[in-house]
């Protein structure tokens, strides 16, 4: 008996605890409630939910490509939402919507007694009215006193607004899983529908999702709770008596089809992440989603859509044909660095293939695209377009025989090969650039120099190749690692005569209140001299040059248009580029594979370069022609090796007369035929200086003679013979004729 008492006795006074409380704690809320300031509600109809985010639009201002947050909501008036999304999301939310008052108090004395014993909210008991609140005013902080000003203002809000117009904002800002907000955004994207579309089963599912949208997400690990749930909606709809029970079964029945999971608020996406990267090197990920920034970007929507629609279409038919999954292209001003295209691959929302994955930024070996910049540093030293060097089966380790055969234990000898298994002997640099064959360029990096090559390189926009030690010959056809993005800003310097504009992505960044606090400057930066970037743009827009490697009518030509291009292909057929350029827009494209499996056995020209054609073709078409500035090469003076003579270089000078009047012309030039390489008559150090007293002396030069002596027997390639090869005369345009070297006179016209 005394226990019970005892019993009793706690019980009241845990009763008047609890009623001094209340009668304290109710006290303190009236206070504060009134002093609580009453916010316009009726904004909340008009509120964006994003509507202080950062926005990226293209180059214009006007078309948006993609808002921070990545909200996707669109408003829908109340007499527009059907019934059926109606009575699904009252029957699982808050069936008495109706009926109350904004709040609930059985609800909130319930989740009050969960909440006290659990130490803090384990419970909401909020209504349709209180969500409103939440989500709109308040944060999500699961707080006591962050409910406690949900209900005082969603008591207000009722006295303020009508219900139909909270429950549209309701239905209109609910979030409904990633940026997805509102029922008829969250139609379009699971449903592929209008929201007048939807029938029950579908808004059953609609209406179970705001719950906890990542969580009952169609495409996540929990589609069997969402199902549940969706079934539960249905089973309170019947008990309100929304539905009938028949109803009820054949909806729970029914076989949803969810739309493929994709981002339809976005446009150019690969180029939108890659701002929105940019960006958050500038400001942190919170001052982005909570600052109305407006960021105009350089792109070029037209070039952008274009070049995305062409990287689709060949892209599907590139997987066919060489079996070449994907494909980047990257479109540039190399006048002021604008990044007019970024198309990352074939298909962003593309999962079979990693579409998301930007293939432009990352880093892939160029092949025979890195040649221009080794040719580049060689011009630069003093070597011409002119400039002979032997395309034979060469060994190029010092530590192996010419013939390819190891002398020091352990070396890894180095003979490559060109890409059609053929070797043509002499062949001047411009051939040999503009066929892309590998030996001579392979020649072309020993003489001008790895580091002096590599240094070239960087200066131009290449800064992802590292430390120099790590390469030896093999760079030249491209043995490191760059990406689309800067090699193709870097062929923007050959397109500018020589001068370096880095590439940006953003044109100005605007404040709220329309301050720019970002303005792109243009820094730009000499980096070549005029004539090399200018002897680089004739030999890649030189169709005869390219021959036989390419036709005259290639999709590397444009007719009468001076288009300068470049291809590479890894020998290991993983990446095949190609990158061309005007004066006034630089374009480069890739075709591969995201997880660097092979191709099939094709060069770029067939893999690449019919995209990279479609493209540039889009590009000029709207571009004012503009030509290249011709190069001016002196070759007086030269060797006899760097003007185009290959069969020697003791030159013999002798006195040359006019046929038609007898006097003086100038010096007739010969050389004496002694077939040798290169490093025979010239230092590599210093090609316009004197030749060296012992070329033997250089590692390269044996490997590099053997193969050419045989060459010369061969072909029988005559020496200690005469070939004239010019006369040196202030007298242009008229017959003259030499001394008689060979017991004969002969008439040469200039």
């Amino acid at each position: 008996m005394a226990n019970k008492h005892k019993k009793i006795n706690f019980f009241l006074r845990l009763l008047i605890v609890f009623l001094v409380f209340t009668f304290v704690a109710g006290g303190f809320s009236t206070i504060w409630a009134i002093s609580l300031p009453i916010p316009d509600f009726e904004a909340f109809f008009q509120k964006e939910v994003a509507n202080k985010s950062t926005k990226i639009y293209e180059r214009t201002g006007k078309i948006l490509l993609y808002d921070v947050t990545g909200i996707r909501r669109t408003n829908v008036p109340f007499s527009q939402i059907p019934d059926v999304i109606k009575k699904s999301t009252l029957a699982i939310e808050d069936a008495t919507f109706y009926q109350h008052g904004g709040i609930k108090l059985s609800s909130i004395a319930r989740a009050f007694l969960v909440n006290t014993f659990a130490g803090g909210v384990k419970q909401g008991g909020s209504t349709i009215t209180q969500q409103v609140v939440k989500n709109s005013l308040l944060s999500s902080d699961q707080t006591i006193v962050r409910k406690v000003k949900e209900a005082i203002l969603a008591v207000k809000m009722e006295k303020t607004m009508t219900k139909d117009d909270i429950f549209n904002v309701y239905l209109n800002q609910s979030p409904y899983g990633g940026n997805i907000y509102g029922v008829q955004e969250a139609a379009k994207a699971y449903f592929q529908k209008d929201i007048r579309d939807i029938d029950l089963a579908e808004a059953a599912y609609l209406a179970a999702i705001p719950k906890a949208p990542n969580y009952y997400s169609p495409y996540g690990a929990n589609k069997d709770k969402l199902d549940a749930r969706k079934n539960l909606v249905l089973t309170r709809m019947a008990e309100v008596g929304f539905i009938t029970k028949d109803q009820m079964q054949k909806a729970q029945a029914e076989k949803v089809t969810f739309y493929e999971k994709i981002n339809q608020g976005i446009k150019a996406p690969h180029f939108a992440y890659y701002i929105l990267d940019q960006l958050e090197k500038k400001y942190d990920k919170a001052t982005l989603e909570t600052n109305s920034f407006k960021v105009t970007t350089t792109i070029d929507w037209p070039l952008q859509q274009k070049a995305e629609e062409i990287a689709k279409k060949f892209g599907d038919s590139n997987e066919k044909t060489y079996h070449a999954q994907n494909n980047g292209i990257v479109a540039i001003d190399p006048k002021n660095g604008d990044i007019l295209a970024m198309v990352g691959s074939r298909d962003y929302f593309n999962q079979a293939i990693q579409g998301n994955f930007n293939i432009t930024t990352a880093h892939r070996q160029p092949g025979s695209s890195f040649k221009p910049f080794v040719y580049a540093t060689a011009f630069n030293k003093g070597y011409t377009d002119k400039t002979i060097v032997f395309d034979l089966k060469t060994e190029f380790n010092t530590n192996c025989s010419p013939t390819g055969k190891p002398i020091t234990p352990g070396a890894v000898c180095y003979m490559p090969v060109n890409y059609d298994g053929l070797y043509v002997g002499p062949v001047t640099l411009r051939n040999a650039l503009a066929q892309s064959r590998n030996i001579p360029a392979i020649k072309v990096l020993y003489l001008a120099g790895v580091n002096d090559s590599l240094d070239t390189a960087e200066a131009m926009g290449i800064t992802s190749l590292g430390t120099k030690n790590q390469y030896g010959l093999t760079l030249v056809l491209g043995g490191g690692e760059v990406s689309l993005l800067e090699m193709t800003s870097a062929y923007g310097v050959f397109a500018n005569d020589g001068v370096r504009v880095p590439f940006e992505g953003i044109l100005k960044i605007e404040d709220p209140n329309g301050k720019v606090v970002f303005d792109k400057t243009i820094t730009p930066t000499k980096v070549l001299p005029p004539n090399t970037a200018r002897l680089i743009s004739n030999i890649l827009s030189d169709a005869q040059a390219r021959v036989p490697a390419y036709s005259i009518d290639s999709p590397l030509s444009f007719g009468s248009r001076d288009v300068a291009v470049k291809t590479g292909t890894t020998n290991d057929y993983k990446d095949a580029w190609i990158i061309g350029y005007t004066p006034n827009i630089v374009i480069g494209a890739w075709a591969g594979n995201n997880d660097n499996t092979p191709m099939g056995k094709k060069v770029a020209g067939y893999i690449i370069a019919p995209l990279w054609h479609a493209v540039m073709a889009e590009a000029i078409a709207s571009r004012p022609v503009e030509n290249f500035i011709p190069p001016v090469v002196n070759y007086d003076g030269l060797k006899p090796v760097l003007r185009g003579f290959w069969q020697g270089g003791d030159i013999i000078s002798t006195n040359a007369f006019s046929t038609t009047t007898g006097q003086s012309a100038g010096t007739a030039e010969y050389i004496t035929k002694n077939v040798h390489s290169i490093l025979y008559w010239l230092d590599k150090n210093n090609p316009l200086g004197p030749a060296p007293s012992n070329p033997e002396s250089d590692g390269q030069f044996s490997l590099w003679e053997y193969p050419i002596q045989i060459w010369a027997k061969k072909n029988d390639a005559k020496t200690e013979n005469l070939l004239r090869i010019g006369t040196k005369s202030d007298i242009q345009n008229q017959n003259v004729t030499n001394s008689n070297l060979f017991g004969s006179s002969t008439t040469i016209s200039f």
